[in-house]
């Protein structure tokens, strides 16, 4: 492996106090104005002001010297949250949305999530792949060098298999680290019309065992939610997944407060995800179980709805995360430096924080920051080179990508 010295680079990088950042500290950046970062065999062994690290590195022994150009250096993106394995789009429902049809009305009329359904079960797994990479890879252009994505579109044990397939050969086929999530729950789907309890015993007493036995998901995820599934249904099958050795992460309270923060709070789940709706007791409850807020402000920005409230969980001691929600209907977006400029002009994050959530908190929400979400030394050598003095850059430079070059595992991807 390749041993590589990057020298005069600007470097941001989130403090990683072995859990995630929260309240105050999200904002909290280490900064050499003046860095250098070393990478041997695909690993961070070094990273500081430049003069001192090269006081210490061996310079004989680096088979090359990278200079950044005064580039700032970040961590890539990690992005915890995204639907990403699908076919065909849904133009025609976006135009629905901006005549004013509300999305559970789309979904209750066969469209929305179960469109996506009736796509995927038709197409070949080897459609699905191909479809799916073009994705991955266009987020992997923009700064994603590690993706979760969920499986949701399948809705019966054999496309659900089907998709979890799909999903690791992305991450085997493909420059970014993948991470698996089984979502059999996104929806009933349409033959379990009015029989949702069915539906649910169906994906916990056949679905997770078989999940489990494919053994590729590393995550098992539930979309609650008022005619979707209830606390009582999403908890039955969460604590199943749990049973059979799934982490577990929860769509919690996106529509309506139906107290899905205050379930991942109870179960101690990875992530709650959406919380547009969420209630502050229950924010309060995921604060004080440790539970981060995986927050999308792409599809709230898509479905012209309010965006969650990330000022005042921040505040309030909650660790914040940000994914793009990168799905056919309600966020079309592979965009992480776009979730980024719409959580500090929206949501009221500062650029700091946004970096944090963009980076070390997903990668907790995601189960990886012991190798991924800062630059430290023992870390994986993921990162990005902006075109800019600082990460506002992501959000100041609005409508593009000031990301220009990616490295994973210290090798030039892009």
């Amino acid at each position: 492996m390749t041993a590589r010295l990057f020298k005069n680079a600007r470097i941001f990088s989130p403090v990683d106090a072995g859990i995630p950042s929260a309240g105050k500290d999200q904002g909290k950046i280490r900064i050499h104005d003046r860095g250098a970062l070393v990478v041997d065999s695909g690993r961070i062994t070094d990273v500081g002001d430049s003069d001192i690290v090269r006081g210490r590195t061996d310079m004989g022994m680096m088979d090359e010297v990278v200079d950044c150009q005064g580039y700032a250096m970040i961590p890539g993106f990690v992005d915890p949250h995204t639907h990403m394995c699908f076919t065909e789009l849904r133009e025609a429902e976006f135009d629905l949305r901006m005549a004013g049809t509300p999305y559970l009305e789309i979904l209750a009329r066969g469209g929305g999530i179960l469109s996506s359904v009736r796509a995927v079960r038709a197409a070949s797994e080897e459609a699905l792949f191909e479809a799916s990479r073009r994705r991955v890879q266009t987020a992997l252009r923009l700064g994603t060098t590690t993706v979760e994505i969920k499986s949701g579109y399948g809705l019966d044990t054999e496309n659900e298999l089907k998709m979890l397939r799909v999903i690791d050969r992305l991450g085997r086929e493909t420059s970014l680290d993948v991470i698996p999530t089984f979502l059999g729950a996104h929806a009933v789907p349409l033959e379990y019309r009015d029989r949702a309890d069915a539906f649910v015993d169906l994906v916990v007493n056949e679905m997770i065992p078989e999940v489990r036995e494919q053994g590729i998901a590393r995550f098992c995820d539930v979309f609650c939610e008022k005619d979707v599934f209830s606390i009582d249904q999403g908890r039955r099958i969460l604590e199943a997944a749990r049973a059979a050795g799934l982490g577990v992460k929860i769509h919690a309270d996106e529509v309506h407060d139906l107290g899905g923060a205050a379930l991942a709070a109870a179960l101690g789940a990875a992530s709650a995800d959406h919380l547009l709706a969420a209630s502050d007791g229950n924010l309060r409850c995921m604060a004080k179980a440790g539970v981060t807020a995986v927050l999308l402000p792409a599809t709230a920005y898509s479905l012209r709805k309010p965006y969650a409230r990330a000022r005042h969980m921040i505040d309030a001691g909650l660790s914040v995360a940000l994914a793009t929600d990168c799905n056919p209907g309600s966020s079309y977006t592979e965009s992480m430096p776009f979730v980024i400029s719409l959580s500090v002009v929206n949501m009221f994050m500062t650029p700091f924080e946004a970096l944090t959530a963009s980076t070390l908190n997903s990668a907790y929400a995601s189960g990886m920051a012991g190798s991924l979400g800062s630059l430290d030394p023992g870390k994986q050598a993921d990162f990005l080179l902006l075109d800019g003095n600082s990460p506002t850059i992501l959000a100041y430079h609005a409508g593009v990508s000031s990301v220009t070059a990616v490295y994973k595992r210290g090798e030039r991807i892009y």
